[in-house]
This record gives structure tokens, C-alpha cells and sequence, in this order.
């Protein structure tokens, strides 16, 4: 994906200032040092509890300095990653500048007090994002690609700014913390106009469906830009529901439509998934649905589980997208086509699966104590035994290990999976100034619990194999916009 000298354009750096390795070691020492700084940030606010603000602006909390550390870490990883990627590219410095000043903005905005500020943060945010997307001048279908995304993430910033005047004007205060003070008192269509348009923000940040093609056309980015995107922008999502939790939560019925919201893409994107071919389009329908479950979470009142849910999803799809080439590379036809159909799992080893699901559900609640009474927490952890019991029933499938070896291995590899999970997201939820927000068991939930074991019954049965309607269908809603394709075979040895 890189371009030639003979695509430079105007204003474009000459070659000799492209290829110095000056402002790739410097930046990626300088992002470095920001995750020393953000982590002995972090230690000193879990030992002494404090909040550092500068009051109107900035303020330095829990969830800021825990961001500070993921966002400094998984960036710390693309730059490193990119010294050697990068190399010889005519927009390598380019790329680097726009890397560092993404993130530069998300650890201020994860700061941002002032909701000016914030707002100004958000647009600056989706901008340097489209900017990594196209960062190839000379590349037709990534100019394209940016410009898809620019225009869904100048949308998001709009449906921001409504919701900012909106609470505004009904609380009177410019921060974010005087309006979460203040949230108690909201109510009514101006804050039914401002909630929504922070979920609807939400969604398009965070690539839920029907606001997903932006990252599917965005597969012209570099391979680096795109662990960034998976791995961190999109979840800003989840974070921007986070600060305004105390808005979400003034009524049950709304949080209900956020809990339908998420599920609906967790489950659509599970369904994407299955008829992708590539291993980009893959993992960017994987991380459709992974958002899905992070919003779903939102919505059911565990802002601590969405917060969790994002940072270990970060660091999976880091790996990911960072390994992909590897995987492309290693893998013949015969061996992918293996792993993903794998065998038919045996009834012992069935059983073998629901039981450590229903262990792992056991070790969480007794951990956390969320789904020991019959509200939303019940919920929450259906699906930690739900995505525990799916986990474990690959293991057992793929896993070319001796059968009683590889039966006994499934419970001793994911019990303390679980207990690592749990601590995590006691320790995150400890960090966050906002509580968990439970509410009561509905109709609504049941049909997202009975819709998920639905979808996955159906996916693992091969429906969408069997319906060619149904096929057709999941395969039109995964396609890119058609200016990002390449469709000339040339094209793809020049990029």
C-alpha cells in the first residue's frame, strides 16, 4: 500500500526529508515516554485517590489516566511497528506525524472538561483518523476511503455538538462534570434530543451497524493506521457514553433502546462475519460486532465492563491486524480452510464446553457479584458463560491436542481466563467516577438473550449457507464503497 516519488504531490516533503529516520525514532521515543509518564500517573492515582484538574478545562481522573496508559501502550506499539513497515515510503513522515497527533488529541480529549474543548477534541480526532486512512496522496481508492470517512465522522461531531447545546442549554454549565452534577434534574425533550444524539454519535464512532461501512471501506489504510483504528478510535465510543453515563442513565426505558442498539450490531456483525472471505474484512465485521457488545454493556448499566471490554478487544485486535501479513503468509488454502470449518464437536466434548461456561459464569459472579440477583446484571453474565462456553467449544474443535489432554486443558486455561477478567474489571470499575447503573429485568432482555443464542445456533448450522437469499444479502451489507476497490490487477502491484 505504499506509493511512488512519481505520485508526490505539490507541497508534499522531498524524498530526502521523507526517508530520514529522524522524526520516526524521535516520535516513537516521545510516545514512549508518555506511557512511562501515563503509568506512574496512573500508580499515583490508585495510591492516593486524588482528581488533578485545571477547573473549566481539564480533568484528570480515573478514566483519564487509565486511557492515557492503553492509548500511549497501543501507540507506542504502531509507531514501533511502523519504523520497519514505513520504511522507504514517500509519506512515511507524513504517517508518523499524523500517528502521534491522533494520538496527542485522544489522551487530551479523554482530559477534556470543558465541553468546547471536548467537542473541538472529537472533530480533531475523526479528522487525523481519515487523514491515516488516505495517507497514500498518489492512491485513488484511499483518498476515497478518507473521504467516506471524513464525512461519517464530521456527522458524529455534528450529532456531538447537538447533544453539547442541547445539555448546555438545559443544565446551564459548559463542563462535562457540571453536567453530569447536574443530570438528576434532566429530563424531557431536550435531554431525549441530547442522549440520543450522544448514542447516535456513539454508534457512528464506534462502526455499529447501519453506520459500519466506513470501516469496511477503510481497508486501503496502512496496516499499522488500521490496528490504531480497531484497536483505539473506534473505541471512543464506549468512552463517550462513559463521561456522559450520568445523561444515559436518567431513564430505564432509553438505556433499554441502548442495550437493542448494541446487541443488534454484536449480533449483525457475527453475522457479517461469516460470509467474509479476507482476513481484514474478517476482523473489520469482528470488531462491528465486538462494539456492539461494548455499547450493549453501556446500556445495561456496566460502564466499568464496557471501559474492560474495550481495552482487552484493543489488545486483541492489535495483534490481529499487526499479525495479519504472518497469517496470510504461513497459511495455505488447505490449512485456513481447516481452521475455519474445523470438525463436528463431539457430545463429550459439547458438554465439556457448557460446563466451563457455566463455571466461568459461576467464578464471575462470585467474583464481582453481578448476575447473584435478577436484574441487569443477570444479563451481563449470560454473556460472559455465553462467549465462555462459545471460546471454549473452538478450543475443543481446533485445538490438535490429544482428546482427554485437550478436554482437561479447556477448563484449566479458561477458569483463570475468567478470574483475570474479573479482577480487571473490578479494578476499572474502582477507577471510574461513575457506578454501575443496574436496572430491572424486562421482556427486551429476554428476546436479546434468546435472539444471541438464536444467531449463533443459526451461524454454526450454516443458515446463511443454505439461504441464498439470506447470503446474498450479509454479503451486499459487508461490501465497501465501490470508489475504494481496486479492480485492476496492476493496481494492486503499484500499492
Amino acid at each position: 500500500m505504499s506509493g511512488h516519488s512519481s505520485n508526490q504531490t505539490v507541497g508534499a516533503l522531498p524524498d530526502t526529508a521523507v526517508d530520514s529516520p529522524f522524526v520516526p525514532v524521535a516520535l516513537t521515543r516521545v510516545v514512549w515516554s508518555l506511557f512511562v509518564v501515563s503509568l506512574a500517573v496512573l500508580v499515583a492515582r490508585i495510591r492516593f485517590g486524588e482528581v488533578w484538574e485545571l477547573p473549566g478545562l481539564v480533568v484528570i481522573d480515573g478514566l483519564t489516566v487509565l486511557m492515557w496508559v492503553v492509548v500511549a501502550f497501543f501507540s507506542g506499539i504502531v509507531h514501533s511497528y511502523s519504523r520497519r513497515y514505513m520504511a522507504g515510503r514517500t509519506h512515511k513522515t507524513r504517517f508518523f506525524l499524523a500517528t502521534f497527533g491522533f494520538t496527542a488529541v485522544v489522551m487530551a480529549l479523554v482530559a477534556a472538561d470543558h465541553v468546547a474543548l471536548f467537542g473541538f477534541l472529537w472533530v480533531a480526532m475523526g479528522l487525523l483518523m481519515a487523514e491515516l486512512i488516505g495517507t497514500n496522496e498518489g492512491w485513488e481508492q484511499a483518498q476515497a476511503a478518507a473521504a467516506v470517512a471524513r464525512r461519517y465522522f464530521i456527522a458524529s461531531s455534528a450529532l456531538l455538538g447537538v447533544a453539547l447545546a442541547a445539555l448546555w442549554w438545559a443544565t446551564g454549565t459548559t463542563t462535562v462534570s457540571g453536567i453530569g452534577t447536574a443530570a438528576d434534574a434532566l429530563g424531557g425533550p431536550m435531554w431525549l434530543l441530547a442522549a440520543g444524539a450522544l448514542v447516535l454519535a456513539a454508534m457512528i464512532q464506534s462502526a455499529l451497524i447501519p453506520f459500519h461501512s466506513w470501516l469496511l471501506s477503510s481497508m486501503t489504510a496502512p496496516t499499522p493506521a488500521s490496528a490504531l483504528m480497531h484497536a483505539g478510535f473506534v473505541n471512543a465510543g464506549g468512552i463517550l457514553l462513559t463521561r456522559f453515563a450520568p445523561v444515559i442513565t436518567v431513564d430505564s426505558r432509553f438505556m433499554l433502546a441502548v442495550v437493542a442498539v448494541g446487541a443488534a450490531s454484536a449480533g449483525g456483525g457475527k453475522l457479517l462475519k461469516s460470509v467474509q472471505t479476507d482476513i481484514k474484512g474478517k476482523l473489520g465485521c469482528s470488531t462491528v460486532g465486538q462494539m456492539g457488545f461494548m455499547i450493549m454493556q453501556a446500556g445495561l448499566g456496566f460502564f466499568g465492563a464496557a471501559i474492560t471490554h474495550l481495552i482487552l478487544h484493543g489488545f486483541y485486535k492489535a495483534y490481529q491486524f499487526l499479525s495479519s501479513g504472518e497469517r496470510v503468509e504461513h497459511a495455505s488454502p488447505s490449512e485456513t480452510t481447516e481452521h475455519t470449518l474445523g470438525g463436528a464437536t463431539s457430545a463429550v466434548g459439547f458438554v465439556v464446553a457448557v460446563l466451563t461456561g457455566l463455571g466461568g459464569g459461576a467464578v464471575f459472579t462470585v467474583l464481582t457479584g453481578k448476575g447473584a440477583n435478577v436484574d441487569s446484571g443477570l444479563l451481563l453474565t449470560f454473556f460472559v458463560v455465553f462467549t465462555t462456553l462459545h471460546a471454549a467449544r473452538s478450543t475443543v474443535q481446533h485445538t490438535s491436542l490429544p482428546t482427554l489432554a485437550r478436554y482437561g486443558a479447556v477448563p484449566l486455561v479458561f477458569f483463570p481466563a475468567i478470574v483475570v477478567y474479573a479482577v480487571v474489571y473490578e479494578g476499572v470499575s474502582g477507577l471510574l467516577a461513575v457506578s454501575a447503573a443496574t436496572t430491572e429485568l424486562t421482556l427486551l432482555h429476554g428476546i436479546v438473550a434468546v435472539a444471541f443464542v438464536g444467531i449463533y445456533v443459526a451461524i454454526e448450522t450454516g443458515i446463511h449457507e443454505h439461504s441464498q437469499r439470506l447470503y446474498v444479502a450479509l454479503l451486499n451489507a459487508t461490501q465497501p464503497s465501490s470508489d475504494t476497490l481496486l479492480t485492476a490487477r496492476e493496481d494492486y502491484d503499484e500499492y
